[in-house]
């Protein structure tokens, strides 16, 4: 009963589917220190300067290399820690650290979260973490929605975001797209026509690109594909229009190109990329870092 018209029905779209912490601040949390609230393991946490280096490491399949040159003793023993309790081996004949699985999703993983589990590395913990309340609010205050305005979520999941954009704007007026088809599902019974589908692989016929008045989002943060659904999602804004999407804290402090090619694009806009509390997502059971990030339409930028 909702969604953009010419847009087959959410039964259609799911058979078709199926083809084709701040080291400074009293009382936080020192670097290296451990503490507890993840079961079956002690968690430490990652200091800012070994986070630095790890955002900047070369990673070729198995092996992760340092690119940040030559690294103080200090520095080199503490990056050399997390990465030996990642599970990489440093190896001389391949000039880096040597993990038995894929050094890109280990060093990603302990990235995002700003500290690491021995006990628990290997596992990608990123793919759905529903929004807590609390940040669910902050984030689509932010987009400022009005009734009848047209609202995206691309990476709508349980529908957290999205029952609060059609809150405001209606139900009719909210498009929702989920890959996973038990969590379409979900978004059935709330309401939504949800396409089923890979936000980023999707053939976009159905929705075209500079229509959409508000894009609310909390995509997945694994291998930076929060900046690429970003990127993605920000093509259908319509003049006037405002993106506001949850980030893994990376964003505003990696070195590679990706990430700051990406504030670069933030700014270039006049947006912004703020720190969400600390603890925003433990909730929904994990202690990964994240940001806020709004930028609005420009047409200066788009020209």
């Amino acid at each position: 009963h909702d969604g953009f018209r010419n847009v087959p029905t959410a039964t259609s779209r799911l058979l078709s589917s199926k083809q084709s912490a701040d080291p400074e601040r009293p009382g936080s949390l020192r670097p290296g220190r451990d503490f507890g609230g993840c079961a079956g393991g002690r968690m430490r946490m990652i200091s800012q300067d070994v986070l630095a280096v790890l955002s900047g490491m070369e990673c070729d399949g198995l092996v992760a290399r340092i690119t940040a040159g030559q690294l103080d003793r200090k520095l080199y023993l503490a990056t050399n820690d997390v990465l030996t309790a990642l599970g990489g081996k440093w190896s001389k004949k391949l000039k880096g650290h040597e993990f038995a699985g894929d050094a890109s999703e280990l060093i990603d993983e302990a990235i995002l979260s700003g500290s690491y589990d021995k006990q628990k590395t290997g596992r990608n913990a990123f793919d759905f973490f529903a929004t807590p309340p609390e940040l669910a609010d902050s984030t689509v205050a932010l987009a400022c929605i009005n009734r009848n305005m047209s609202v995206l979520e691309p990476s709508a999941g349980d529908g957290s975001l999205a029952m609060r954009c059609a809150e405001l704007a209606g139900h009719f007026y909210v498009e929702t797209v989920e890959v996973r088809e038990d969590l379409v599902g979900v978004l059935i019974r709330k309401g939504f026509q949800p396409r089923c589908c890979d936000f980023l692989a999707v053939d976009f016929g159905w929705l075209d690109f500079g229509k959409i008045d508000r894009v609310v989002m909390n995509p997945p943060f694994s291998k930076q594909q929060d900046i690429a659904h970003i990127l993605h999602a920000y093509k259908f804004l319509a003049p006037g229009g405002r993106l506001v999407s949850i980030a893994s804290a990376g964003v505003s402090f990696r070195m590679d190109r990706k990430a700051t090619e990406f504030r670069a694009f933030v700014a270039e806009r006049g947006g912004t990329i703020t720190p969400n509390p600390e603890g925003s997502f433990k909730p929904s059971g994990t202690n990964v870092n994240t940001v806020t990030v709004v930028i609005p339409w420009s047409k200066e930028a788009n020209a």
